[in-house]
């Protein structure tokens, strides 16, 4: 029996004149639990049925007495837009079938019909009514400015518009049982945000985290799916895997973007199919989970790379989260600072430190390579160099110089030799070169302070903020 989604409690009109025809389809129906269809078997009363009936699918002949089909059809869909309507006619041309279809058919089958194939567009026409629904659902939600728990993010930290709307779309997509994607740079805490979807949620099982880098195929398949007892020589009892240990609750892939093709292919039959099989079982089992999965790599390129599968991307794609980077949400580096300085205190047993107020403004200059994790980095390095009275900015600014430079290598700003001045024999520099050239050189004047350095060039911090990031990171340069 195929798994019919929430929309199909809504009953399937079928109008045909065809009283044997009427009959055979509503078994098909009944059989593959989709319930009990409504069945009209004159047209004049079609429109009166399906405004009546809780109606979620039509079927329509085209070919039927009183009432023209294509007429019907079009009388149908001005009805209730939202309600798909399936063309089941014997009329198996091809001009009728783009005109139906450019009328608003969901799609066209001829008779006599295939039911595997009538089944399979009933589900995905249910489907795509419960993806509409969601989808409007998910819009009122996000926004809505008030979020309704938000103890749930406690351990995120964000008080940026920008944090605030990820926190918001958070709630929104919690009750779904689609797939989530959550994407950004590391370091940025997309574990924590699966935390705070999984919370916010309020699923009934537990929240099991899987780190799949590194992992190899039979590896893989042991720790998600588990084994029973004799599966090979040293398997000397059954071992529960990560599926069944999460039950009814989360889990969460971390790093999906380094699964090897095999282990790929194994996630996309859990994904398409719920169902797995333990190593050295004969039964296959269930899975009531919600997944999450969680890269920093750009899983488009690694598709047209071909190392990643295009039909596992799309299907974990049901809903995607994209985690900011620390330099989108500068204005939460105080927020973040204070919560470390207080962590790093506590786990290394001093005081809490007297921090400089010009420690955030130095801070509110710096890239962030590697984003909060850095930001924590630096916070327990000053605080484990502490000894007393005020902070000392000294820890900040070499790692603000090591994080600067390392990042000014990823992503090649170019130089030209400014000594040779503007002489005739001296090829001259392009605008974007010399600009670029400028900004490399007042960052590294000024220790990375972007603020520093944008006073230096007569620029705005953003400006110089937004320069740095659309260089690209493979760019080479002539000198």
């Amino acid at each position: 029996m195929n798994e019919v989604t929430s929309a199909s409690q809504d009953a399937i009109l079928i109008i045909d004149d065809d009283a044997a025809l009427l009959q055979s389809l509503a078994r098909v129906f009944r059989t593959e639990g989709f319930g009990e269809p409504i069945l009209c078997a004159d047209p004049r009363d079609a429109l009166s049925r399906h405004s009546r009936s809780n109606v979620g699918l039509v079927l329509l002949d085209l070919s039927m007495p009183y009432v023209r089909g294509d007429e019907l059809l079009g009388s149908l869909i001005a009805a209730k837009p939202s309600v798909p309507v399936v063309v089941v006619t014997a009329t198996n041309d091809l001009e009728t079938a783009v005109r139906c279809v450019k009328a608003g058919a969901f799609d066209y089958l001829v008779k006599p019909v295939d039911v595997p194939r009538l089944i399979t567009v009933a589900i995905q026409a249910f489907r795509q009514q419960d993806l509409r629904a969601e989808n409007r659902r998910l819009k009122a939600l996000i926004a809505t400015p008030v979020l309704r728990d938000p103890d749930c993010f406690k351990a995120i930290l964000g008080q940026t518009p920008v944090m605030q709307a990820l926190f918001r779309q958070i709630e929104a997509i919690a009750p779904s049982q689609e797939p989530v994607l959550i994407v950004g740079e590391t370091g940025t805490g997309k574990e924590l945000v699966a935390q705070s979807l999984h919370h916010s949620s309020e699923r009934g099982g537990d929240l099991v985290t899987v780190n799949v880098a590194g992992i190899d195929d039979t590896a893989f398949a042991d720790t998600l799916f588990g084994h029973v007892k004799g599966a090979f020589t040293s398997a000397d009892r059954e071992r529960v895997g990560m599926v069944e240990r999460a039950g009814a609750g989360t889990l969460f892939l971390d790093e999906i973007g380094d699964m090897d093709g095999a282990t790929q292919v194994k996630l996309l039959r859990l994904l398409q199919e719920r169902e797995y099989l333990p190593l050295g079982a004969d039964r296959v089992r269930h899975s009531r989970c919600r997944l999450i999965a969680a890269t920093h790599q750009d899983l488009r390129l690694r598709m047209r790379e071909r190392c990643f599968r295009e039909d596992l991307f799309y299907r974990l794609h049901g809903h995607m989260l994209r985690v900011p980077p620390l330099r989108e949400r500068i204005e939460d580096v105080p927020l973040l600072a204070d919560r470390f300085f207080g962590e790093a205190a506590e786990m290394l047993k001093k005081p809490v430190p007297t921090v400089p107020r010009e420690l955030y403004v130095h801070l509110s200059g710096y890239l962030f390579p590697g984003n909060v994790r850095e930001l924590r980095a630096m916070v327990f390095d000053a605080v484990a160099r502490h000894d007393k009275g005020v902070l000392s900015l000294t820890s900040f600014h070499e790692k603000m110089d090591q994080g600067l430079k390392s990042h000014r290598d990823c992503i090649a700003l170019p130089s030209f030799d400014m000594k040779a001045g503007f002489a005739c024999e001296a090829k001259l520099p392009t605008v974007e070169e010399a600009t670029r050239t400028l900004v490399a050189s007042a960052l590294a004047r000024t220790g990375g302070n972007q603020g520093a350095a944008a006073r230096m060039l007569g620029l705005s911090r953003r400006t110089i903020n937004r320069y740095l990031m659309r260089v690209p990171v493979s760019q080479t340069h002539e000198t």
